[in-house]
């Protein structure tokens, strides 16, 4: 029975005879979803349908055991007519079996040249950005793609070539957070001999056929090699998956136990004892599985923080770990402000950049502490200044009798991170600082015998 519809789409009426190996794909994607992904029934499911072989076998699984299932297509506008011949086959599709369908057209190229993405990457990035927008404005409870074994294969096969932890060799998951993959266990020729069995229509991608993308000459050149190596190459590497997920879980509760001996969580930071850390025999795994959720990519240079000078860094996208002394310091990358805030005269309190309050008396009603300090009014001229500490500023400690210090030493001395310092602030009188706020007062403005105005400077 040929397809009468447009472009591309193809359907097989003949029975194949690798359909023996697949009669049964329905009842074991049942079993499937009955054992690992209960949860999905009775829940709003949106589809991903890009008119190809696979999306269009799942939508047709999904309907057969009545899941209730709303279709997601993307315009990706990459191959002309062929991509909006793919849009109207899906929407006709939709119309012909009551699926209600969600439809949106990206300018994938441009996106692509302004965001500095490879075409791959940029159409991946809209349309998750597009799908979880689906998800939390329409009530749909998960997203379900048609990501199967084959996929899985490729995926191993590209983060083996280009390097990976052993996270990179455990395949595609089954679900992460509201993304299901009900055919990871399902290889490209059950769904192509399930397609053609049951008459299913799809678009075919000509892209596809292209081996000047990575994953496409894996798709053709080797895997059909290692399947020729192996007639149950498929099987052997489901089986090895699992295997490399059991490893994976052991190490990963390995690096949660090590995690509470060596790691002290601070303040939004993470410290790590490089003395404890390199007692141990791999430390280097250890590092790897805490530090890669946070996008590092370095890992040599990661590895050399241990042996390395303190201040050194290593960066991500949104995360820097720094070598501070015989400590690791992992944190969020912020930008550091380097405005220079006015405190006028007559000016009682600010709120930025820190909460101060100021006022004047005649006598110190309580001890000094690092939040409240005592000054000579007199030797004061406003405005006052904060501002973070510059190379070769310098100040004469309280208690240190006017001998000058430089600010960076002092630093030194008392053992702060880059991190500490650069989230430091400093008081000034013109170019002389009062305060290093919350650390140390200077000496040359503390009250006196003789001293009749006193200002008391207060961080809330």
């Amino acid at each position: 029975m040929p397809f009468k519809g447009e472009g591309n789409a193809q359907c097989f009426g003949e029975l194949s005879p690798l359909i023996s190996l697949t009669l049964n794909m329905l009842s074991e994607l049942k079993t499937h979803l009955e054992n690992n992904l209960p949860f999905l029934r009775n829940k709003k499911l949106l589809v991903a349908v890009s008119g190809g072989i696979d999306s269009m076998v799942i939508l047709h699984l999904l309907a057969q055991l009545n899941y209730d299932i709303t279709i997601a297509h993307c315009n990706f506008n990459l191959r002309g007519k062929e991509s909006d011949g793919d849009e109207g086959f899906v929407r006709d599709y939709a119309k012909k079996n009551k699926i209600k369908i969600f439809v949106t057209s990206f300018d994938t190229k441009s996106f692509a040249s302004d965001n500095k993405l490879s075409i791959q990457v940029a159409a991946r990035q809209l349309r998750y950005l597009w799908f979880n927008e689906l998800l939390d404005d329409n009530g749909f409870d998960y997203l379900i793609t048609a990501h199967h074994l084959d996929d899985t294969i490729e995926t191993f096969l590209i983060n083996f070539i280009r390097g990976t932890g052993i996270e990179g060799l455990t395949g595609i998951p089954l679900q992460n957070e509201r993304i299901t993959r009900p055919l990871l266990n399902f290889t490209r020729v059950q769904i192509e001999t399930y397609a053609k069995r049951h008459d299913i229509a799809w678009r075919e991608d000509s892209s596809n056929s292209s081996t000047k993308y990575l994953r496409n000459k894996l798709r053709h050149e080797i895997v059909p090699q290692l399947k020729d190596l192996n007639p149950a190459f498929a099987d052997a590497f489901l089986q090895t998956i699992q295997n490399l997920k059991q490893t994976a879980s052991l190490a990963h509760d390995a690096a949660i136990v090590i995690y509470q001996q060596v790691v002290a969580e601070k303040e939004g930071q993470k410290h790590i004892d490089v003395n404890q850390l390199l007692r141990l025999p791999n430390y280097k795994a250890y590092l790897y599985q805490w530090l890669n959720p946070f996008g590092f990519t370095a890992w040599e240079d990661i590895y050399a923080l241990t042996e390395a000078q303190p201040g050194k860094q290593v960066l991500s996208a949104g995360y820097r770990i720094l070598k501070d002394r015989d400590v690791l310091i992992l944190e969020p990358i912020k930008s550091v402000d380097r405005k220079i805030y006015e405190i006028s005269e007559g000016v009682t309190s600010v709120s930025e950049p820190l909460s101060i309050k100021l006022e004047f008396t005649t006598e110190i009603s309580v001890e000094s502490t690092k939040n409240v300090i005592f000054v000579n009014n007199n030797l004061i001229n406003f405005p006052l200044f904060v501002r973070k500490w510059q190379e070769g500023d310098y100040f004469c400690p309280h208690g240190m009798k006017g001998l000058k210090k430089k600010v960076s030493k002092y630093f030194k001395d008392e053992k702060m991170s880059l991190s500490d310092k650069e989230n430091t602030w400093i008081l000034c009188s013109g170019n002389e600082i009062i305060w290093i706020i919350g650390r140390r007062a200077d000496d040359r403005f503390k009250v006196r015998n003789t001293t009749d105005t006193i200002l008391k400077i207060e961080v809330l």
